[in-house]
């Protein structure tokens, strides 16, 4: 996948995109750990995008390959970098490296607080998909338990009562 092509605008998306986002979200942390740590030793960042992209695999090594092969033609970075900003999983990534880019700032320590940002949201996804199957969760439980509280509960006790008031 190349950054210019899997990109929607539609409200509903294919299910392919979506695995493919869901995937690069849960990809990027370990990523930008690897490239902090290939930047930290030393090397440049198109040489640290391609180790974390041989790494990583799938869709995030896909793009993350086609930047660094991008960044090691001489691409301008800034805009090698914005074309991944369409993604919306890949616009954080994106966003840091052209920040880091434009103010010279140690890109190493951008990319450690993008790969904090990515585990606690990924934790808050986490903590919210698990409320939400508590919640959906009681709907069965409830279409179960009812009628046979009804069944074993309120029947026994309704039958007992009217035999009790029809037999004096």
């Amino acid at each position: 996948m190349t950054p210019a092509t899997g990109f929607y605008l539609h409200k509903k998306q294919p299910t392919k995109t979506q695995h493919d986002r869901r995937r690069i979200l849960a990809d990027l942390p370990f990523a930008t750990d690897l490239m902090t740590a290939c930047l930290l030793a030393g090397r440049p960042v198109s040489s640290a995008t391609e180790i974390a992209a041989n790494a990583i695999g799938g869709p995030l090594g896909q793009c993350l390959t086609w930047v660094s092969s991008q960044l090691r033609l001489g691409a301008d970075p800034e805009p090698t970098w914005a074309l991944l900003a369409q993604d919306p999983a890949l616009g954080q990534l994106s966003r840091t490296m052209i920040r880091a880019t434009q103010s010279g700032t140690p890109v190493a320590d951008a990319l450690t607080r993008l790969a904090d940002d990515a585990r606690e949201a990924a934790r808050a996804s986490a903590a919210a998909a698990a409320r939400r199957v508590g919640v959906k969760a009681v709907a069965p439980l409830g279409l179960c338990f009812l009628p046979a509280f009804v069944l074993l509960g309120i029947i026994p006790v309704v039958a007992g009562l009217a035999s009790a008031i029809v037999l004096p």
